[in-house]
């Protein structure tokens, strides 16, 4: 693989930003990062992408949580599906994701780990890598079902888990539950047993529950505010037991639907910058236009980004497109550029435990990288060291 130079670039370090610095890509690592100074004649370089000191090169971002994108669902259990979404999800500056899937029959369900397993060790170049499955239901409360078909609910079960999990050959790395319907938290120890991630959400759990139930190792919580019991001064629900808690990652849509963007800034007082997750939570209809589309078997009408399912009038994911999603979160809560990269991109690697080759740009690590433009619009992305999106 030839070597890829990226010159006169602004490069956003985890510690640090290099003012008019070069990186070099080799073999889908970053093998240099050094100041212009040091870079050697130009005649001699090949592959040169010269940003003329516009913009930033910043690590790709992380989407733990997305259904789908450009018309096609992770539950369709398909390979070209699953390419096309990771294709589309480059433009946003995406470079790595975990496939989320929803409740369904357990045949549904079973069909898309298999596929979805398939699709991890065979993986296209170019794209987005796919990290793993997040298994969102279906052991889920139906009081907070919210999009989720109520028909396919289940109790948690250790054995049904364990199916999916070996069917996923075991590349489920994080499931959604709602732990007050778990006997004696029965799959929760089995999740951290087998460290997968415990992540409550679509849960109705009282506040004593909850705090229970992050004490016994849950340390996720799924969409904060969007299907789990909310904040009440006599009974702090789910909400308050996770924000109240220490050492729970919180996913966020920051889209001002899903949570109001006031509220951003009370949430990460609370959580602090290393625990918040910014998500996108997106569904088939991202990267399409406003209409009629289907998720977990439902209808759900696109109209003005608001995905709202037809049947229940509940919100049905999002097409938040995650560089929006980033700078919304500059704006809400007046991050830096470092600050906005770590909660879009590693604190989701540490949290993933994969933050030793993803999740910022440092020598050896994955060369996953995203060249922002003036405006912050994504104007190339490079996945692995390959050229994955060009804008225009």
């Amino acid at each position: 693989m030839n070597k890829i130079w990226i010159i006169n670039a602004n490069i956003v370090m985890e510690n640090q930003i290099i003012n008019n610095g070069f990186l070099v890509m080799s073999e889908g690592k970053i093998t240099v990062i050094d100041h212009m100074a040091n870079c050697p004649t130009l005649a001699l370089i090949e592959n040169v992408i010269d940003c003329q000191q516009r913009g930033y090169i910043i690590p790709g971002m992380i989407d733990i949580h997305i259904h789908g994108a450009v018309g096609h669902d992770f539950m369709d259990a398909d390979y070209i599906c699953y390419s096309r979404i990771a294709k589309y999800l480059a433009s946003e500056g995406i470079t790595a994701f975990l496939a989320t899937t929803m409740t369904g029959s357990m045949t549904e369900i079973e069909a898309a780990v298999e596929a979805l397993a398939y699709y991890y060790k065979n993986q296209p170049t170019a794209v987005p890598e796919m990290l793993g499955i997040h298994l969102e239901g279906p052991f889920i409360s139906q009081l907070k079902k919210g999009a989720q078909s109520e028909a396919y609910i289940l109790k948690p079960n250790v054995q049904q888990f364990n199916d999916l999990y070996n069917k996923s050959h075991h590349s489920i790395r994080i499931v959604t539950f709602a732990p007050e319907e778990d006997s004696s938290f029965e799959l929760l120890h089995e999740l951290t047993s087998k460290g997968v991630i415990a992540s409550i959400g679509h849960s109705n759990a009282d506040y004593d529950t909850a705090q229970h139930a992050l004490k016994a190792g849950i340390n996720h919580a799924t969409h904060l505010f969007n299907g789990m019991s909310g904040l009440h001064h006599r009974d702090p629900g789910v909400v308050g037991a996770v924000l109240l808690s220490e050492d729970v990652y919180v996913e966020i849509i920051p889209d001002n639907i899903h949570v109001h963007k006031d509220l951003l800034p009370m949430v990460y007082k609370l959580t602090g910058l290393n625990r918040l997750l910014v998500i996108t939570d997106g569904m088939r209809a991202k990267g399409m236009p406003d209409g009629m589309y289907h998720l977990g078997g439902n209808e759900v009408e696109v109209m003005n980004n608001q995905c709202i399912q037809r049947k229940t009038g509940s919100l049905a994911g999002s097409v938040l497109n995650m560089n929006a999603a980033r700078k919304n979160i500059e704006e809400w809560l007046t991050l830096s550029l470092a600050e906005q990269l770590r909660v879009v991109s590693l604190n989701q690697a540490e949290h993933l435990g994969m933050d030793n080759r993803k999740g910022s740009i440092a020598l050896g690590k994955d060369a996953d990288i995203v060249w922002l433009n003036e405006e912050g619009e994504v104007e190339k992305t490079f996945c692995l060291g390959i050229l994955a999106f060009e804008k225009d």
